[in-house]
C-alpha cells in the first residue's frame, strides 16, 4: 500500500531525511568530500527534511523556500540548528538574493532535489546558480525524467484511477486536460497537472544545458526505480541497467529518476 506522504508531514520529512543520508549524501562523497563548516544550499528546501541531513554530517545549511506554510514548518524543524549558527532559512526568490551582500562566502554546494522539473525557466536559473557557487562549487540535481511512467506527478490526481496510470502525462496538452476533466479532477489541480507539463525535463534537455553553462557532470546515476519509492511503495530501489541508461531519449521512458553531480568550471 502507498504511503500518502503529504497527510503525515512528521513522517514525511523523517523519510525525506533518511532518504538523503541513505541514498543523496553517498551519492555526492563519491566526488566531493562533506567536511565539517562547508556551506550547502537547498533551493526549494521544502520543511527541511533533506537540509538537517546535511547539517548533520556538520555542514552550514541555507535553505531557500517560497511557500511560506513550508518556510515556516523548515524553520521550526531547525530551530535548534537556526539558535546554534548552523542553518539559516530564507523565504525568497534567488533572483532577489544580492549575493555579495547577503551570501559573500558563496556556496560549496547547491541541492535540488525534485525541484528543478517545476522551474520554468531552466536555462535562466541555471545561470543564476553559478553566481551562488565559491569557484569548483558544485550543485546536486535529482529529478525524474519527464518522459518517465509517472513524470507528470499525476500521483497527485484525486481519482484513484488517474492517480496510478502512468504515461497519460504525455498527451497532448488539450487531450490532457479534457481527460483530467472528464473524470472530475478540480480546476486547481488541471492547473497544477498543466504546470508541471510546461516544465517536465528530459536527461537529454538537462545534459544539454549544464554543457551551455559550464558545468561539467563529475558523477551521474540513473534509477529504475527510485530511492524514495522504498517509503512510498515499500519498494527496493534498483539502479537503471546500463544498457537502457546509454540509449538516449528510450531511457527517458524507463528510468523513474536520475541523480547528477556537477562541476562549476571557468
Amino acid at each position: 500500500m502507498a504511503f500518502e506522504f503529504h497527510k503525515d508531514k512528521e513522517t514525511y520529512i523523517k523519510y525525506q531525511r533518511e532518504n538523503a543520508l541513505n541514498y543523496v549524501i553517498p551519492f555526492i562523497e563519491r566526488n566531493l568530500k562533506l567536511k565539517k563548516g562547508m556551506r550547502v544550499m537547498e533551493i526549494g528546501c521544502a520543511e527541511g527534511g533533506v537540509l538537517q541531513a546535511f547539517i548533520q554530517k556538520g555542514t552550514h545549511g541555507t535553505g531557500v523556500e517560497l511557500m511560506p506554510s513550508r518556510y515556516e514548518d523548515a524553520k521550526k524543524l531547525l530551530a535548534e540548528e537556526i539558535a546554534n549558527g548552523q542553518a539559516e532559512i530564507i523565504n525568497k526568490d534567488i533572483y532577489d538574493v544580492d549575493v555579495g551582500k547577503e551570501f559573500p562566502e558563496r556556496f560549496d554546494l547547491i541541492v535540488l532535489k525534485d525541484v528543478i522539473e517545476h522551474i520554468h525557466n531552466q536555462d535562466k536559473v541555471l545561470k543564476r546558480l553559478r553566481d551562488f557557487l565559491k569557484k569548483d562549487g558544485h550543485i546536486f540535481f535529482g529529478f525524474p525524467p519527464w518522459q518517465m511512467p509517472f513524470g507528470g506527478h499525476q500521483q497527485i490526481a484525486k481519482n484513484k484511477t488517474l492517480s496510478r496510470l502512468p504515461y497519460y502525462h504525455l498527451l497532448p496538452m488539450k487531450l490532457y486536460k479534457g481527460l483530467l476533466k472528464s473524470f472530475g479532477e478540480s480546476e486547481r489541480i488541471v492547473d497544477d497537472l498543466a504546470e508541471i507539463k510546461e516544465t517536465g525535463i528530459s536527461i537529454e534537455r538537462f545534459e544539454k544545458l549544464i554543457g551551455k553553462h559550464h558545468y561539467s557532470i563529475g558523477e551521474k546515476e540513473f534509477y529504475l526505480i527510485n530511492p524514495i519509492y522504498k517509503y512510498k511503495f515499500n519498494l527496493k530501489a534498483k539502479k537503471q541497467v546500463s544498457l537502457i541508461s546509454g540509449i538516449p531519449y528510450l531511457r527517458n521512458y524507463l528510468t523513474t529518476c536520475v541523480y547528477y553531480l556537477v562541476k562549476k568550471e571557468a
